[in-house]
């Protein structure tokens, strides 16, 4: 904690360099995440085969996943976005669908019953009674890209994780001990934050 204390500059700059990772992260992952998880929710035969290709990354080691993108896109933070939003899918694609999937066929036919055309239908009707299940996979997936970017230093990407891979090689325990708290503080504030936005949506 006495790191912490001492160095509030080097840290509000590495948080900064964590939350750009894991906002440009969640932020790719929910333009494909989205639009692919209505699709299967409409197209029940491509569950079972989405949900497998995601499943399979997401089990993938994080070091290992950014070894194997690092010889294709090379150090940095661009590398260590694409590995994030790689393992945001499963949890995304996932709660999208049962969002979707949860909306009574009933309103759906009232919608179109009442003229509405499909794009008033998803963004009147559809997207507003699938976002609380949808928010519900954003905090989800924010909380656990918080943790994994912190091996996001490893390939030169900043981030909180720095912290701990600077003590490990310099055998700095007040280092690795300032990277855990600040790392759990974030994501237990986003945590807090989204079940308040989640809380609301669901009103």
């Amino acid at each position: 904690m006495s790191w912490l204390a001492g160095h509030p500059g080097e840290l509000l700059a590495l948080l900064g360099q964590h939350l750009a990772l894991v906002g440009a992260a969640l932020a790719a992952a929910l333009a494909l995440a989205l639009p692919l998880g209505y699709w299967a929710a409409h197209r029940p035969a491509l569950i079972q085969p989405i949900y497998g290709l995601f499943g399979a990354i997401y089990t993938i080691p994080s070091l290992a996943l950014l070894a194997l993108l690092v010889p294709v896109l090379g150090l940095g933070f661009w590398t260590a976005v694409v590995a994030l939003a790689a393992y945001a899918q499963m949890i995304l694609i996932r709660n999208t669908v049962e969002g979707f999937r949860g909306i009574a066929p009933a309103q759906i036919d009232a919608a179109a019953g009442l003229g509405m055309t499909r794009a008033q239908q998803l963004w009147r009707v559809e997207l507003p009674l699938a976002l609380p299940v949808l928010v519900g996979g954003v905090r989800i997936a924010t909380v656990s890209l918080i943790a994994i970017a912190s091996v996001a230093a490893w390939i030169n990407a900043g981030g909180l994780g720095v912290l701990f891979f600077d003590g490990i090689h310099r055998n700095d325990v007040q280092k690795i001990v300032a990277g855990s708290v600040a790392s759990a503080a974030l994501a237990a504030i986003a945590d807090t934050l989204l079940r308040g936005l989640e809380r609301v949506v669901r009103t």
